[in-house]
């Protein structure tokens, strides 16, 4: 049977998304990152897509219904970490449509946080929503690759071939296991991913696929730019492998106090109907919207604050999986 993972842009039937609850990832910033993501949630319920809102216990779930539109589902779950894309399942469809969900390892990424919950709330979701589950035998989070739909996955070398996830694995060992395990044919390697990412360079803040074989890019926006360098090493991997590269702005250098925030407009959800960039008070965000717009003329983009969100070390994207639309 070939299993594939379909790209995010394909008929979606719901999204996740997990709601903040730990104030100690979220120190002075935990109520406003909580009203980001409801706004995330409220909006793409709103846009016509069911949104199932994970929520930890009962003062968290009458926190998130105080502040999402009443066309988000809550549901309770035993979750750790707010980062679905990393800790929830992947859902792939087999050539006859049929769903299937598979988990991996997850080690905190590489070994730095680890809460009560992450290594099961895969299987719950999966279980929950009636899908038969396949668990692999190496580490891999969902935000290190993002697919085209024709077999073309993209991923960093600082993520992927990081001791810290797969020591045992070579580059050909992981191309083999994307292979049978997610049905990815091709890989574009690119280097780094942005600066004081914890997460050891996620490809999902960096390059994101728009199309088939067109992948969105940033550029740098000033000389000051934290991550120029590792943009235009992406961009001249990228063509060199034969992807259309399509360029949208960098938010610039964003800081908290001295630390350089790894921010990036690359880490916005593609839901059916939306489009939700992350949006950081930086002089480039409404560029930033126009050009994500500009590559999804069948769908609304909007742009909506996520600093908060951003200080807890992720993002729209990162906090949010969807379940792709399997044959009726």
């Amino acid at each position: 049977m070939t299993l594939r993972m379909p790209p995010e842009w394909a008929p979606q039937e719901w999204l996740w998304i997990g709601f903040p609850h730990d104030a100690d990832e979220w120190p002075e910033v935990l109520a406003r990152a909580q009203e980001q993501i409801a706004a995330f949630a409220s909006a793409v319920a709103d846009s016509g897509q069911e949104v199932r809102l994970l929520v930890r216990d009962a003062a968290n779930e009458a926190r998130a219904r105080q502040l999402v539109a009443p066309s988000v589902t809550l549901e309770r779950q035993e979750y750790g970490d707010v980062w679905l894309r990393d800790t929830g399942p992947l859902v792939l469809l087999d050539e006859n449509g049929r769903r299937s969900a598979r988990r991996f390892g997850f080690n905190g990424w590489g070994g730095k946080y680890l809460m009560d919950g992450d290594q099961t709330i895969g299987a719950e979701l999966a279980r929950d929503a009636g899908l038969p589950l396949d668990t692999s035998d190496w580490i891999l989070e969902g935000g290190a690759v993002d697919g085209d739909g024709t077999g073309l996955v993209v991923t960093t070398e600082q993520c992927l071939l990081n001791p810290n996830r797969n020591p045992q694995l070579s580059r050909e060992d992981i191309e083999q296991r994307m292979t049978s395990d997610l049905g990815f044919n091709r890989v574009l390697w690119l280097g780094d991913g942005l600066i004081n990412d914890h997460t050891d360079g996620h490809v999902d803040n960096l390059a994101r696929f728009v199309g088939p074989n067109r992948l969105a890019l940033p550029r740098a926006t000033g000389p000051d730019d934290p991550n120029a360098a590792i943009y235009t090493d992406a961009k001249r991997r990228a063509e060199d492998f034969g992807v259309e590269v399509c360029e949208i702005p960098s938010p610039g250098r964003m800081t908290r106090g001295d630390f350089v925030e790894p921010a990036s407009y690359a880490n916005f959800a593609i839901t059916s109907h939306l489009v939700v960039v992350p949006t950081f008070g930086s002089p480039h965000d409404n560029e930033a919207v126009e050009a994500i717009a500009a590559l999804f003329p069948d769908r609304s983009t909007i742009g909506l604050p996520a600093d908060a969100v951003l200080a807890g070390g992720g993002g729209f994207h990162c906090a949010s999986q969807q379940m792709p639309r399997g044959a009726i």
